[in-house]
C-alpha cells in the first residue's frame, strides 16, 4: 500500500504473484515434474512457458524491477494466468498498456445526467464517480438509504458509508459480499487511475480504520459489478430486495448512473409505502 498514489510496479509484481498462486496446476496440461511442489498454484517456470516468456522475466515482474511488460506479453500473460475480463483490464492498466479517459476525476455532476436522476422517480437512482463519491441523487434514493443532504460533501460517498457509517454498515443483509463486491470494483477504478490522490487516500483511511476492508483488499480481487442484488434492512419498512443496474454515459466516462428497481412484489410494496412516507 501506498499513501499517495498507485505504485503499479510494486502493485503489478503482487497482482502476478497472487493469481499465479491462486492457479490448480491439475488444470493445466503441463509436463510431469518430480520435484515436490512446496507452494501453492503454478510454478514461475510454468507460467513463463505458458506465456512464451523467459524464466528471468517472470522473476523480474514478480520482483518488481521496473519492467514495462508490452501489450503482446500483457496478453500473453492474461492468458496464462486465466485472468477473468477484469481481471485482464486491471492487469493493462497496471502495465500502463490500456487508454486512458482524458481528463480530471468528476467531483460535480454534468448537469444533463443531474436531471437524468431527477426524472428517473419513482426509481431510486444516483450519480457517483470512479471514487464512489455520490454527486446526485433523488428523493427516492435518499429514502431508499439516508437524506445524503445531512452529510459533510467529504462523507458523501457510498463506500465511506458502507463501512464507517453506523447506520449503513448494519444495513445489508449479506454484508461481506456486498464489501467484497464494492472493494474488487474499487480496486479496478484504482489501476485505472494511478495518479488519483484522493482515492488513494480514501483507500489508505478505508485501511488504516476498518478491519474488514484491509483483508479484503489485501486479496486483490478484481471484479466490475455493473449489476446485481441486494438485500437491505430498512428500519422503516423491513427487508427489501433491490435489483440495480450501474450505466456509464458516454459523455461523461467517469460518471456512473446507479439505477434501483425492487426485484420481488414485497419489495416493490416496501418502496411504494416509502414513497408515500
Amino acid at each position: 500500500m501506498t499513501t499517495s498514489t498507485v505504485d503499479t510496479t510494486r502493485e503489478l509484481a503482487a497482482f502476478l504473484r497472487t493469481r499465479r498462486e491462486r492457479l490448480d496446476p491439475r488444470d493445466f496440461a503441463l509436463p510431469s515434474r518430480r520435484q515436490v511442489r512446496r507452494t501453492p498454484g503454478l510454478r514461475r517456470e510454468e507460467v513463463a512457458e505458458l506465456a512464451g516468456v523467459s524464466i528471468d522475466y517472470i522473476v523480474r515482474l514478480e520482483q518488481g524491477r521496473g519492467l514495462r511488460p508490452s501489450a503482446d506479453v500483457v496478453e500473453a500473460l492474461a492468458g496464462a494466468l486465466r485472468l477473468g475480463p477484469d481481471e485482464r483490464a486491471y492487469l493493462f492498466d497496471l502495465a500502463r498498456r490500456r487508454p486512458r479517459n482524458a481528463g480530471e476525476p468528476a467531483t460535480a455532476a454534468a448537469p444533463p445526467l443531474a436531471r437524468l436522476v431527477a426524472d428517473l422517480s419513482p426509481l431510486p437512482a444516483m450519480l457517483m464517480n470512479h471514487r464512489y463519491d455520490i454527486l446526485a441523487w433523488n428523493s427516492e434514493m435518499a429514502g431508499l438509504l439516508l437524506d445524503f443532504e445531512t452529510l459533510p460533501p467529504t462523507r458523501r460517498n457510498a463506500m465511506w458509508l458502507c463501512l464507517m457509517h453506523p447506520e449503513i454498515r448494519e444495513f445489508y443483509v449479506d454484508r461481506e459480499r456486498v464489501v467484497r463486491e464494492a472493494i474488487a470494483h474499487l480496486r479496478a477504478a484504482w489501476a485505472a487511475h494511478p495518479e488519483d490522490r484522493v482515492l488513494s487516500g480514501l483507500i489508505t483511511e478505508f485501511t488504516a480504520h476498518d478491519k474488514e476492508f484491509a483483508r479484503l483488499w489485501a486479496e486483490r480481487d478484481v471484479k466490475v459489478h455493473g449489476r446485481g442484488d441486494k438485500v437491505i434492512r430498512h428500519p422503516l419498512v423491513g427487508p427489501i430486495t433491490v435489483r440495480y443496474e450501474v450505466l456509464v454515459p458516454l459523455e461523461d466516462p467517469d460518471q456512473r448512473l446507479a439505477i434501483h428497481r425492487a426485484a420481488d412484489e414485497e419489495s416493490r410494496s416496501a418502496l411504494e409505502l416509502l414513497r408515500a412516507r
